[in-house]
C-alpha cells in the first residue's frame, strides 16, 4: 500500500484512483470535501443534510471516475456532482417554489439603492440560510458559485426569468434579513 500526500498531481491521482487504491481515493475525498462541503451547506443551510448529500457526493465520484474524460479539472467535475445532487435532494425532498410571483400590485419592488454596511462572511451565511429554498439555491449559484441565469436556468429546469427574478427577490429579501440582524445587535 502506498501512502500519498496532498501534493501528487491530480491526473496521476485520478488514474491511482480509478485502479482501487483507497490511499489515493482518501488524498482526493480530503483534497476536496471541504470546498464541497461548503458549497452543499449554502444550498441547504442544514449541517446533517449537507453531510448526508456529501456522502453521496463522494460515493458517485468514485463511481462515475472511470467515466471521467478529463475536458475540465477534476475540481469542477466533483462540483458540478456536488450540485446537480444537491438540487437533486432538494427537488426530492420538498418542492423547491420557483414561481414567478410579483407581488399583489403586479410590480417589482426595486432592489434598495442603500450602501450596504460592512458585514461579515459569518453573518452573510447566517442570513443566507433563513432565505426560502428556491432564492437560496439560485442566489448561491449566481453570487457564490458565479453561474449565469442561462446555466442556473438549465441546471435547475427553470425558465432564465424565473431564475432573475428569484436572484432579485432573494437579493432584497438578504438585505432585509442582513438590516434586521444589523438592527437586532444595534438594539442590544
Amino acid at each position: 500500500m502506498y501512502h500519498y500526500t496532498l501534493n501528487i498531481e491530480d491526473q496521476q491521482l485520478i488514474e491511482l484512483c480509478r485502479e482501487g487504491d483507497s490511499a489515493a481515493q482518501r488524498v482526493l475525498y480530503d483534497r476536496y470535501v471541504q470546498a464541497m462541503y461548503n458549497r452543499v451547506i449554502r444550498m441547504v443551510a442544514d449541517r446533517h443534510l449537507a453531510e448526508d448529500i456529501l456522502q453521496e457526493v463522494f460515493l458517485k465520484v468514485f463511481r462515475y471516475l472511470p467515466s471521467f474524460k478529463g475536458d475540465s479539472t477534476i475540481g469542477a467535475w466533483i462540483k458540478r456532482i456536488a450540485i446537480n445532487t444537491t438540487i437533486e435532494h432538494l427537488r426530492g425532498k420538498r418542492r423547491i417554489d420557483y414561481t414567478d410571483t410579483l407581488p399583489e400590485n403586479g410590480i417589482p419592488h426595486p432592489a434598495s439603492v442603500e450602501e450596504p454596511p460592512e458585514v461579515s462572511m459569518a453573518t452573510i451565511h447566517s442570513a443566507i440560510k433563513q432565505l426560502p429554498a428556491g432564492s437560496r439555491v439560485v442566489l448561491t449559484l449566481y453570487l457564490l458559485e458565479g453561474y449565469q441565469h442561462q446555466e442556473i436556468a438549465q441546471i435547475l429546469d427553470i425558465s432564465e426569468s424565473t431564475s432573475k427574478t428569484q436572484y432579485r427577490r432573494g437579493r432584497q429579501l438578504l438585505q432585509e434579513i442582513l438590516k434586521s440582524m444589523d438592527n437586532g445587535i444595534k438594539g442590544r
